[in-house]
C-alpha cells in the first residue's frame, strides 16, 4: 500500500485492530496465470508481535492450491465517501475520497482437514457475540451429516502477518477550518458511507466545535468497527 502522507499512516496496532473488527475482506495470491481473489471473513489473533490470519475457501477455489507458503495478501477496508472541492471552507483544494483501509501481507498454508472445525467454531463465535442478545448459533446444532459434509467442502488457510499496512485517510492533514466543514458537510449526506466517515473524523479530532444541525453528533454514534 502506497501510504500518501505521514499523518494517514495508521500504526501497526491501530491497523490490526481495525482489522480484528472488520473480519471481512480480500484475499489474494498470483500464480502463473495471474492474480486470483475470494472475499472472506476470516479471524486475526495475535500473539505479542506475531499475528495471524485464518479464513476458509471452498475446495475448489484456486486460492486453496496456492497456500503453499507463497505470499498472500488480506485488503480489508470500511466505509468511504467522496469529497468535493465545494465542500472546503477555503478555495484551491482538490476534490478527493476519504476512506480508511488496511492490508496485511505474509505467507499463506493450507492447514489439515482436522483444523476445519474449530476454525468454524472460531469464525462464529467471533461474528455471532456481535448479534448479542441473540444466542449464538453454533455448528453443534446442524445435523452431523450435514455438518461434516459442509467441513469436508472447505479448506482452511493460515498466513502469518509479516507485513502490516494500514491508511487512515480523514483529511487529518487540513486546517481544522476546511476539517469541520468537510466534516460537518459528510454527517448531512444521505449516504451512510458518508455520515459512518463525518463520524470517525469527529472521533479523530474531537476539539473542534461542529455544526449543531450535522444530524446530530456523530461522536455519540455505536456503529463503529
Amino acid at each position: 500500500m502506497h501510504i500518501l502522507r505521514p499523518a494517514f499512516d495508521w500504526g501497526r496496532d491501530g491497523a490490526l485492530e481495525f482489522a480484528h473488527a472488520r473480519g471481512f475482506g480480500l484475499v489474494a495470491a498470483s500464480d502463473a496465470a495471474g492474480p486470483r481473489g475470494s472475499h472472506v471473513p476470516f479471524t486475526l489473533n495475535r500473539d505479542g508481535e506475531a499475528a495471524r490470519v485464518r479464513f476458509h475457501v471452498t475446495s475448489g477455489n484456486p486460492l486453496a492450491g496456492l497456500a503453499d507458503g507463497r505470499a498472500f495478501l488480506v485488503a480489508v477496508w470500511g466505509p468511504d465517501a467522496y469529497v468535493s472541492n465545494d465542500w472546503y471552507a477555503t478555495p484551491d483544494h482538490v476534490s478527493t475520497w476519504l476512506y480508511e483501509a488496511v492490508h496485511l501481507a505474509g505467507p499463506a498454508r493450507r492447514l489439515t482437514r482436522e483444523a476445519n472445525r474449530d476454525h468454524g467454531d472460531a469464525l462464529l463465535s467471533t461474528f455471532e457475540e456481535r448479534l448479542e442478545p441473540k444466542p449464538p448459533w453454533q455448528l453443534e446444532t446442524m445435523a452431523p451429516v450435514k455438518r461434516e459434509a459442509m467441513l469436508d467442502g472447505i479448506v482452511v488457510i493460515e498466513m502469518t502477518v509479516e507485513t502490516v499496512e494500514g491508511q487512515r485517510k480523514l483529511n487529518q492533514h487540513k486546517s481544522d477550518e476546511d476539517y469541520r466543514a468537510v466534516a460537518d458537510r459528510l454527517a448531512r449526506a444521505d449516504d451512510a458511507g458518508s455520515r459512518d466517515i463525518a463520524a470517525r473524523m469527529r472521533r479523530l479530532k474531537p476539539h473542534l466545535v461542529y455544526a449543531v444541525d450535522a444530524g446530530g453528533d456523530p461522536q455519540t454514534r455505536t456503529d463503529q468497527w
